[in-house]
């Protein structure tokens, strides 16, 4: 399904150029953008895969991962084909990558934004996610969900690689409540050969969006060789903690994916060293993910070390809250930072 895709502007040179993420395409008649599902047809920039989702589940909001972020609630979770990044380590390269592999084909049912809010309700889901691909590429359909969502009293999730312009981050705000942002390296090099993008853009949106007042969690997936130096590593956590110490930092083990099949696993240690160094930074919440470790993956409270929310299993299989009534810590009183209910 074609749809104008309206965040975007024409130039004087006959070019149009979008502006809902930092790749800044700027288009003839008939070109794509980079992420291969915003493309000029007959004088006016396309969204191809507005209303057409390649994926749709129901999560566990820890799963995006959002910890804290209305703990042990469902996320409505949706994704389309199609992205603006072209990481070799991808998880999800089956939809991201798939119209820059499949000559430009697009894939996926038929999913109005109506629908997505009546399903989301039907599930009993607390919010919906834009997922599994990176949402700005599909940012007018996610939009206009989003919209819908709160005048549903839905809330709405960004799960995203940061790649947001200033001017879309202005028209997410008032609809957009949480973000998880990968910061995948702190390295331009990184960015440039392994992801196609940069990282000067990441760290702007990252703190634009936390100047807007959206809730911020950041996950960095360290891979072996890559982005895992104590340097890299205490760079990222300087880089948040000048932020926000509050800020949710989610450090994920990888596993050999996609083009990225010469890297070993992520051992454990590595995201135990990752951890200490962003303690001695300063930060109040550091998570450990994708291994099996309920000791890193619950909540500490900041000002007594006591647990307060526990999480085992998979990821949202098993979540206690002990918070109180008014997100406080049962224990002193504190009252924890993130998105509650």
């Amino acid at each position: 399904m074609s749809h104008i895709a309206w965040l975007s502007k024409k130039l004087d040179s006959g070019k149009i150029l979008c502006q809902a993420c930092s790749q800044s395409c700027t288009l003839y008649e008939g070109e794509y953008g980079t992420c291969g599902v915003r493309k000029v047809e007959d004088g006016e920039l396309r969204l191809l895969v507005y209303g057409i989702a390649a994926a749709v589940n129901v999560d566990p909001v820890e799963k995006k991962p959002m910890f804290h972020f209305l703990p042990k609630s469902k996320a409505f979770s949706v994704g389309t084909v199609g992205c603006n990044f072209s990481c070799t380590f991808c998880q999800n390269y089956d939809i991201s990558q798939y119209p820059k592999e499949h000559n430009h084909e697009i894939i996926g049912r038929e999913l109005s934004p109506e629908r997505i809010v009546e399903m989301a309700i039907e599930h009993g889901c607390d919010s919906i996610a834009y997922t599994y691909n990176e949402p700005i590429v599909f940012f007018e359909y996610t939009y206009d969900t989003a919209k819908k969502a709160h005048q549903k009293g839905l809330k709405n999730i960004y799960v995203t690689s940061g790649y947001e312009t200033r001017k879309a981050l202005d028209l997410l705000e008032p609809y957009i409540d949480g973000m998880n942002i990968d910061i995948k390296s702190f390295s331009n090099d990184f960015y440039k050969e392994i992801c196609g993008a940069r990282l000067k853009p990441v760290l702007d949106a990252v703190t634009y969006a936390h100047e807007k007042g959206i809730w911020i969690e950041i996950t960095t997936l360290l891979i072996p060789g890559k982005n895992d130096s104590n340097e890299e590593i205490r760079s990222i956590a300087k880089f948040i903690a000048n932020l926000d110490i509050s800020i949710p930092w989610h450090l994920s083990a990888f596993y050999p994916t996609y083009k990225m099949l010469d890297a070993p696993r992520t051992p454990e240690s590595t995201l135990l060293r990752a951890y200490k160094i962003a303690q001695e930074e300063g930060l109040k919440y550091i998570y450990i993910g994708n291994v099996d470790n309920e000791d890193y993956e619950s909540t500490y409270c900041p000002n007594c070390q006591k647990r307060v929310i526990d999480r085992s299993g998979n990821i949202g299989q098993f979540v206690i809250n002990n918070l109180n009534e008014h997100n406080r810590c049962p224990h002193c009183g504190y009252a924890l930072q993130g998105v509650w209910r």
